[in-house]
């Protein structure tokens, strides 16, 4: 790869294809060795220790991250600080997972007799698992490359890319192997955009005495008693069982005057809105955005299996919140 002729636009596109091949190289790679290292993983009771020098180093940072952010804990030892004095952070039941395009990275040799020494597992993922690095690991990945993306085959580039793809590929497999859901997920992002998108209904509605519920037999002075207070723009109407009836909104007391001015004389069971659109408590939040801009409604009823009323999620609730 000289480059020396090559357009910016030319050479651009020649470094992602190398980068693209580079990480298709990977696939028919995936064998019994990848699977052992999931087992290594899926059984590891402490930490997953993930190290490096140089760019390898920020490889390992993003794995870490990543392994963290899906319910593995795991976190970044710099090799070269775990030779004087950080090596105190690793225990007996900890995965070091070390990446190393040589495998002969100087101070991550100098770290193998002390991860043996303590008792910890070794996954290593090398250019070259021949190397003194991939000998001495429990598993080694092997995530060589033909050649790097730099047109003078020198500054890591396919090769950091590979091993990253490698590093997502055994981060995603952990989470199906654990289970983890999308409600995990969320707990882990509270404050991310990503995991308000999963938050789901029943953290989002409201519930209990600020939830606006009338009888259908409830008069209807104290049906606006109960809409103004809530300040919903809506009210559950509920029968002598408690199961949902319907619905009154202020959209339907606005036509109600026009037919009928005498309305305080009416009960919320004789002016509601059969058939209300209703969701459970367990639906995404966003998933609950799209019942209400399907119907065109700014609020929606939350209930349970026998349609007694758990909530009422509110359209201006979701956007202030940003869960959606």
């Amino acid at each position: 790869m000289t480059g020396s002729t090559s357009s910016p636009l030319d050479l651009a596109r020649k470094v992602l294809r190398t980068e693209a091949a580079a990480i298709l190289s990977l696939v028919d790679r995936i064998d019994s060795d990848f699977e052992r290292a999931l087992e290594v993983l899926v059984d590891c009771r402490g930490r997953v220790v993930v190290t490096g020098m140089g760019k390898s180093g920020i490889i390992c940072r993003k794995i870490a991250a990543t392994l963290s952010s899906t319910g593995t804990s795991a976190f970044f030892l710099h090799p070269a600080e775990a030779i004087h004095g950080d090596l105190g952070a690793l225990r007996d039941d900890d995965v070091v997972m070390a990446l190393s395009h040589s495998g002969e990275t100087e101070e991550l040799v100098r770290l193998l007799e002390s991860i043996r020494r303590i008792g910890a597992r070794l996954i290593a993922i090398t250019s070259a698992p021949d190397s003194t690095l991939g000998r001495a690991a429990d598993v080694t990945l092997n995530c060589g490359i033909t050649e790097e993306a730099c047109p003078m085959n020198l500054v890591p580039t396919a090769s950091t890319t590979a091993a990253l793809a490698l590093g997502d590929a055994l981060a995603m497999t952990l989470l199906v192997r654990k289970g983890f859901r999308e409600e995990d997920f969320a707990s882990l992002h509270p404050g991310g955009k990503l995991g308000r998108r999963l938050i789901r209904v029943e953290h989002a509605m409201h519930v209990g005495a600020a939830s606006p519920v009338v009888r259908t037999s409830t008069l209807m002075p104290d049906v606006f008693h109960e809409m103004s207070s809530k300040r919903l723009g809506m009210t559950c109407v509920v029968d002598d069982d408690g199961r949902l009836a319907g619905v009154f909104t202020d959209g339907d007391l606005r036509r109600l005057m026009t037919r009928n001015p005498d309305v305080l004389t009416l009960s919320a069971g004789e002016v509601m809105t059969s058939g209300a659109i209703t969701i459970d408590r367990h639906l995404l939040a966003v998933e609950a955005l799209k019942v209400m801009e399907t119907h065109k409604i700014t609020s929606v009823v939350v209930v349970d299996g026998d349609r007694r009323v758990e909530g009422v999620v509110h359209l201006h609730d979701l956007w202030r919140t940003q869960m959606v």
